[in-house]
């Protein structure tokens, strides 16, 4: 994250900025999110990246959060992949799309919700900002600028690749500074998430289904707290999916499961923000665009969770398209390829672009 916010610091204003245009539009915004989740396979890369790019001034946090959004959803299509391990048996199929959509449609619900009303009047931008600001100006909590425990650890490695990289041009070093940063981010992901995956995911197996048996909120924090170990909320959701397959869970009770681990994986982005180097606002407006991802995830279980009316309708969703694609298999491809593929490129291309 220091290495990204060096090479965003080592550009100028117009050259960082140029890099985010496609954010002047909200939804070309959200597509990125969407699509760049897809390909790496990790929204909390492409999340902390949009962060340490707020953090560095290089992206505003009106433009990130379409990103964070997309992102969100992005994220979903990993557990569907899972449940096509059953295409041999029409039954099993069922139960794992039944399960492993439920993250798609309550992501997908949570946007449809949640979007309009941040385009129409920004609530997530204005309520972040104040906690952001409240963290801040407190005596009682730590300035997030002072408060980077991370940084002070990876300091003398980011030197030695700033000393590296100097040779190079004015706008070349620093361009390299952040694709570099943004590979080694998705490779520590991608080694974290396999080395926790072999240390946590049978006693994180052995949790969850322990936890969906009780009570909704108990399994909730359970998949929140596995999320948090993992540092993988696709790790919580996937690893259910074959005891949905089998029968020996049903949606329903992973429900609560992937609530939780939506949450559980905003914590990973709160981090990556205090990683994000710059003095006293710039670490601020970092930290904002976190809270953005931990505000929209938390007021999202409290409106289509929480309270009972909108609690149906991602289960109800999932369990008809399960259905419907057992049953007519090439609906799979129709829908993972237009929804996470084919849709987010043509707004990419004809809005963000033409």
């Amino acid at each position: 994250m220091s290495i990204i916010s060096r090479g965003f610091a080592g550009l100028s204003g117009d050259a960082a900025r140029a890099l985010f245009a496609f954010a002047d539009h909200p939804w070309v915004g959200l597509f990125v999110g969407v699509l760049g989740t897809v390909v790496i396979q990790s929204s909390t890369t492409v999340t902390a990246i949009a962060v340490t790019a707020v953090g560095a001034g290089a992206l505003s946090v009106q433009g990130a959060i379409p990103v964070i959004l997309g992102a969100n959803v992005g994220t979903t299509v990993t557990t569907t992949l899972v449940a096509l391990t059953f295409l041999g048996d029409r039954v099993e199929l069922r139960r794992a799309l039944g399960a492993s959509s439920i993250h798609d449609f309550y992501n997908w619900l949570s946007l449809a919700i949640f979007f309009p009303i941040e385009l129409a009047w920004h609530p997530l931008e204005r309520m972040s900002g104040a906690l952001a600001t409240q963290l801040s100006e407190t005596s009682w909590l730590p300035d997030p600028s002072h408060f980077n425990i991370v940084q002070t650890l990876t300091n003398p490695f980011v030197d030695s690749v700033l000393a590296l990289t100097r040779a190079l041009s004015e706008h070349l070093g620093p361009l390299f500074n952040v694709v570099l940063g943004a590979i080694l981010i998705l490779v520590a992901v991608k080694y974290l998430g396999k080395l926790l995956k072999g240390l946590m995911v049978g006693r994180a197996r052995e949790a969850l289904t322990r936890a969906v048996g009780r009570n909704r909120y108990a399994a909730m924090a359970t998949g929140l707290g596995v999320t948090v170990l993992t540092q993988s909320s696709t790790i919580t959701t996937s690893v259910l999916v074959p005891f949905a397959g089998a029968g020996v869970l049903t949606p329903r009770q992973i429900y609560p499961v992937t609530v939780g681990a939506n949450l559980g994986t905003t914590l990973t982005v709160v981090f990556a923000a205090f990683a994000a180097e710059g003095a006293g606002s710039t670490a601020q407006i970092g930290l904002q665009a976190a809270f953005v991802h931990l505000l929209y995830n938390a007021f999202a279980i409290l409106l289509i969770y929480v309270i009972p009316v909108l609690r149906p309708v991602p289960l109800w969703l999932a369990e008809n398209f399960a259905r419907l694609a057992s049953a007519h298999r090439w609906v799979i491809p129709l829908y993972l390829g237009a929804a996470f593929i084919a849709i987010p490129l043509l707004v990419i291309v004809f809005v963000g672009i033409v």
